[in-house]
């Protein structure tokens, strides 16, 4: 599902070489059959399960992208010769990363590659986002948000994200006082990795609107694996889930599966 900012956000619905416009279909029956097919996303090979949002075993455990340190930056090991893909590495990880607090079901603090904002909070369902600091690599924001992990967490209430019931935060105030606490402990990283590896960003919040008619009250999740059948009126998108009234389904959770999309 491909997410575009906007006055609410646009979704679109990517199934196979089709695009259906989400917005368009608030207020709308909408029914997802799995078929019982999974692709991997990366080899296309046909696979019983998926791994990874996405990926077939094999693929699982040979990509670099899917790798423990791409979770945890701070594990990176590449400097130690054992990088699952150098190449791709360079590429992905040896780039600026900008960690940033963001309010999606209360603050919470992340990391992301500057081409990825602002994607990166729209999936997250963040109402509030706000950059805070630049670093040469990823392994360096993996430490940066280590450090933050002390004083904000790092994960999205997703049940309480989707009831809608998310309260505005002073952002900028919030920044300011976890630099303030946190100062020590950044001197300790800008020593070790070079005075102007970690930088200050002087930026204004970004706020975002979804298109949702109405949020649940009680949040019931959709599984396909469970039950292949998911059907119900559209009431909004959020994050990667979409809101009907018999529940809500993360259709990141189901990349690769072969659907069956009608009204």
């Amino acid at each position: 599902m491909a997410v575009e900012p906007g006055a609410p956000a646009r979704y679109v619905l990517r199934a196979g070489e089709a695009r259906l416009d989400l917005n368009a279909r608030l207020g709308k029956p909408m029914r997802l059959e799995w078929t019982g097919a999974i692709a991997c996303t990366h080899c296309g090979r046909a696979t019983k399960k998926s791994f990874a949002q996405g990926y077939c075993y094999p693929c699982f455990k040979r990509l670099a992208q899917c790798d423990t340190c791409i979770m945890k930056p701070e594990l990176c090991h590449f400097f130690e010769g054992t990088c699952r893909e150098p190449d791709w590495a360079e590429r992905h990880c040896f780039q600026p990363h900008v960690v940033y607090l963001a309010n999606a079901s209360g603050l919470k603090v992340g990391i992301t590659r500057a081409s990825q904002m602002p994607t990166r909070w729209l999936d997250q369902g963040a109402v509030q986002a706000l950059p805070i600091l630049e670093v040469d690599t990823r392994q360096q924001s993996g430490f940066v948000e280590v450090l933050f992990k002390e004083a904000v967490s790092d994960r999205t209430n997703w049940r309480a994200m989707l009831k809608g019931e998310t309260r505005a935060l002073d952002l900028v105030a919030e920044r300011d006082r976890l630099l303030a606490r946190l100062d020590a402990g950044l001197a300790n990283l800008r020593e070790r990795f070079g005075a102007d590896a970690i930088r200050p960003l002087d930026t204004s919040p970004s706020s975002f609107d979804y298109p949702v008619l109405e949020f649940p009250t009680k949040v019931v999740s959709h599984n396909l694996d469970k039950h292949p059948v998911v059907a119900g009126v559209l009431q909004g998108i959020k994050g990667q889930y979409l809101i009907l009234d018999s529940g809500v389904i993360n259709l990141r959770k189901f990349t690769g599966y072969e659907v069956k999309v009608s009204a």
